[in-house]
């Protein structure tokens, strides 16, 4: 069953209802990052009206999400990461919180990518930004970055002038977590018809964002556009921002799409059996 088949009670299919969907979210010091994602929790709600949709975060901001669980007492739930990849948070942080809840029956969700909904929404937001297909169609056939998808084209000579996308993400020291980014660049690529786009990080991890830029240009791509690939508003997708030598896409934020994928992972969580307490579903 699709999240658009789903009744708008979410009544599951044995007749009972259905968990609570708790997204979990990072935390930001930004005063932006608040507003956003309550506006994205709107329009999980108004795509589900029926489903319980709570709020709790790792940090910083309230309510925390040990504070949300226990809010919840007994029942069932399913943590939905806003996150974008694997690493410390989806295999340590999240586990700990649904452990420390015994009376709740929780289920973990996959982290929201890779996933071809985060692409379209990266694409919108190049777009957004002024990005147009035409106006980079040199770029089409040209040689492959490295750690970017090849597309069309792969082997070519690279043209001067060319455009190019940096694909930033916060960065992690997990190596599952730059596979997974790796695989959106490569996705992003292939959405682009075969522009290079190159994964870069704004910590932890290298290439940082200005050196990817200072490679793609030694490359000849001298209009690089500058993908951001956070959640929100924020310190990183600032500063990865600042660096752009052309345009910087705005963060993923309240896009629909990001709503329609939060009840895609909710649905693969809650459709699993409750047979094991805190059981964690992989990245599909």
């Amino acid at each position: 069953m699709t999240t658009q088949d789903r009744p708008a009670n979410d009544i599951d299919d044995h007749g009972s209802a259905g968990p609570s969907l708790v997204v979990v979210a990072h935390g930001s010091r930004d005063p932006r990052t608040p507003a956003t994602v309550t506006t994205l929790l709107d329009r999980v709600r108004e795509l589900r009206p029926g489903v319980d949709v709570r709020l709790g975060h790792l940090g910083i901001d309230e309510p925390l999400l040990s504070d949300a669980l226990a809010g919840l007492g007994t029942g069932r739930a399913v943590l939905v990461p806003l996150l974008l990849s694997r690493g410390t948070h989806i295999k340590r942080d999240l586990p700990a919180a649904a452990a420390s809840a015994p009376r709740l029956r929780t289920r973990i969700a996959a982290p929201l990518g890779p996933h071809p909904l985060l692409v379209e929404v990266l694409y919108a937001r190049l777009a957004e930004a002024g990005w147009r297909m035409d106006a980079t169609s040199e770029s089409r056939g040209s040689a492959g970055a490295p750690g970017a998808g090849t597309g069309r084209g792969s082997g070519a000579r690279t043209r001067r002038g060319g455009a190019a996308v940096v694909l930033a993400a916060a960065g992690s020291l997990d190596p599952e977590s730059a596979a997974d980014t790796r695989r959106t660049a490569a996705l992003l690529s292939e959405r682009l018809g075969g522009v290079p786009v190159v994964p870069a990080y704004a910590s932890a991890a290298s290439p940082t964002v200005p050196e990817a830029v200072r490679a793609l240009a030694a490359r000849g791509y001298h209009r690089t556009a500058v993908a951001s690939y956070f959640t929100a508003p924020g310190h990183f997708a600032t500063r990865s921002a600042a660096a752009a030598p052309w345009i910087a896409a705005a963060p993923l934020g309240a896009h629909p799409a990001m709503a329609r994928l939060l009840l895609h992972r909710y649905d693969q969580a809650r459709d699993a059996p409750y047979d094991t307490p805190h059981r964690h579903l992989a990245s599909a």
